[in-house]
């Protein structure tokens, strides 16, 4: 009894010690897969709402101060705070001017047309409410990634565009802040996440090993239906023999009975399309009074992009 008493206490001392001199980032590998699958599940919520494509991914992660962190983006972006209500804390989200910027464009419809816009005015109304609703998608995004070690509910409590009323702790407290670079319609912006290295803690032990999402064992059985069932599905094929561009005023002055003359011949190789990609390349033939193709090559766009590079 005595030996697991001093056990238990020895314990109680190194988790104190651990929490005094703070989190080591190296040895919280699974931060990097939760804030990975983050912006994942963050991109594809936003696809649907969206005109253009946007991409996310993960810059960087640091330890600071969160009061040292926030001076960074003073007067420069829009905060979100969001209470861990299982773990009894706050965490904060917050988007730079570009960000804002680029996604008020992108949900509007913009077609990169117009100059990035580089303004140092207040956030409009228009801004601040599409920023709190990408909060709520973060905020679900955050609670999807973060089930892998922790299960809590992100509550969006406020939004903020001046960094010293977005307090989430005393600010002098050290936290953990990871940065993100988001790309849409050719120009960028910046993501940050900080949380308190308090609510971390406690997590510790599950964050210093990676854990897979996936399941580790597949049942071959459903493997087999999904690829019966893939390889029943119907495709449809289309064999252009050539296509020809013209203008508007050519198509325009076309009259019933005027024939479109094609550079084609007999032996010019005929691209068999499904869905508008080219899939393989065919010789056309003649055979018992119908048409047929004879596949003659695999279609490689990558490596037709570059043979038509080197050719230039």
């Amino acid at each position: 009894m005595s030996f697991a008493r001093t056990t238990s206490s020895e314990g109680k001392v190194r988790d104190r010690l651990l929490d005094s001199t703070g989190l080591s980032l190296d040895r919280l590998p699974m931060l990097h897969v939760i804030f990975d699958r983050m912006t994942t599940s963050w991109v594809e919520s936003f696809r649907h709402i969206a005109a253009s494509p946007a991409y996310c991914s993960l810059s960087t992660i640091e330890s600071g101060r969160i009061n040292d962190i926030l001076e960074l983006y003073e007067s420069n972006a829009i905060a979100g705070v969001f209470q861990a209500v299982q773990w009894d804390s706050q965490v904060l989200v917050g988007f730079d001017r570009d960000f804002i910027f680029s996604m008020v464009e992108v949900l509007l419809g913009a077609d990169d047309a117009e100059p990035p816009l580089d303004d140092e005015r207040a956030f409009s109304t228009i801004e601040i409410r599409i920023a709190h609703m990408i909060f709520e998608q973060i905020g679900r995004a955050l609670q999807s990634a973060f089930a892998l070690v922790a299960q809590t509910q992100f509550r969006l409590e406020r939004t903020e565009t001046r960094m010293d009323f977005a307090v989430i702790g005393r600010r002098n407290s050290p936290s953990v802040a990871a940065k993100f670079l988001v790309q849409a319609l050719n120009r960028g912006g910046e993501m940050f996440v900080i949380i308190p290295q308090s609510a971390l803690t406690p997590m510790r032990q599950s964050l210093s090993r990676v854990i897979s999402s996936e399941p580790t064992i597949r049942d071959p059985r459903w493997s087999k239906q999904i690829e019966s069932e893939v390889q029943r599905a119907e495709v449809s094929l289309q064999a252009v023999l050539e296509k020809r561009y013209m203008t508007l005023e050519e198509i325009a002055g076309l009259t019933v009975g005027q024939t479109i003359e094609l550079q084609a011949n007999p032996r010019t190789l005929v691209t068999l399309e499904s869905e508008d990609e080219p899939v393989f390349r065919c010789f056309l033939g003649k055979s018992d009074g119908a048409y047929g193709l004879r596949i003659e090559e695999i279609i490689d766009k990558k490596k037709d992009i570059i043979d038509d590079i080197l050719s230039r």
